[in-house]
């Protein structure tokens, strides 16, 4: 099994770089995923209230057999949810249906400037963690100006900030931005959502070179740009290539052809007005 690097932290714990998500998979689905993920080498889940499989990854995680220590989980409090007593309701609830007794890391899901409350909320992800239930702080979906904002009022940076990064959406400057305060980026829809980045002529070449999955080739440019990644499947021969990934390496020509097809394309909300 191969050994996933970790990334460090700016609170002094760290991240496997490579973890597994379960966006758009229903509870019972996310069980049988993450036990699959789990048995395959991934030490680090991510899930959210919004994605309704909390309890099922739970399940996987306590009928498999790993001590809870091996495995990072990370969950997300949702829009409607922020606010300081909000929050730590949505954090008990959250606690209760993934039924551990610590979190590792915990995230923003999105800033919803038009509501106005990531900052309150923050505060209070920061009192969670001070009470020992919480290991780590960190927001999704963040602009730079929302990170100034928040380290400007509380002197805190998140640990990570989980956005969407791939070959068509590679946000260099936000990246650069999150580096600047010390703030991991982690890469959200990290293979497109089905936006044509697994089937596009470079990553195929790419592929085709290296003996690989247009996927696999995805992802280990994740791996070298020092992003933390969290490929989604429910397959289970996706979910072993997905973690294949430390046996080859792209050389600095093949990164410079995936920076050439960077075209600021979205899949999902601009953070900017989702949520308001």
């Amino acid at each position: 099994m191969e050994t996933v690097p970790n990334v460090l932290l700016n609170d002094g714990t760290s991240i496997p770089q490579l973890g597994f998500g379960v966006f758009k998979i229903d509870d019972d689905g996310a069980e049988v995923a993450v036990a699959h993920a789990l048995e395959a080498g991934y030490r680090s889940i991510d899930t959210a209230r919004i994605y309704d499989n909390e309890a099922g990854v739970g399940r996987a995680i306590r009928t498999s057999g790993i001590a809870r220590d091996e495995i990072y989980v990370t969950t997300k409090v949702w829009n409607d949810e922020q606010g300081h007593d909000e929050t730590l309701r949505a954090f008990d609830a959250s606690m209760s249906r993934l039924d551990l007794d610590v979190l590792d890391l915990y995230l923003i899901h999105w800033p919803v400037p038009a509501l106005d409350r990531y900052v309150e909320t923050f505060r209070a992800l920061l009192e969670i963690r001070d009470s020992g239930r919480l290991r780590s702080v960190g927001v999704s979906n963040f602009q730079p100006d929302h990170l100034d904002r928040l380290v400007a009022e509380t002197g805190v940076a998140p640990v990570l900030n989980q956005v969407e990064v791939h070959p068509y959406l590679q946000q260099p400057e936000l990246r650069a931005a999150n580096a600047a305060k010390g703030v991991a980026t982690e890469a959200w829809s990290p293979l497109g959502r089905g936006n044509g980045v697994l089937e596009d002529p470079v990553v195929l070449g790419l592929a085709a070179r290296h003996g690989v999955t247009p996927a696999q080739v995805v992802i280990r440019w994740h791996l070298q740009l020092g992003t933390v990644v969290i490929p989604k499947s429910v397959t289970p021969s996706r979910i072993r290539e997905n973690f294949d990934v430390f046996g080859f390496e792209l050389n600095a020509d093949d990164l410079a052809a995936i920076a050439t097809l960077d075209r600021a394309a979205r899949v999902g909300p601009d953070p900017d007005t989702f949520g308001g």
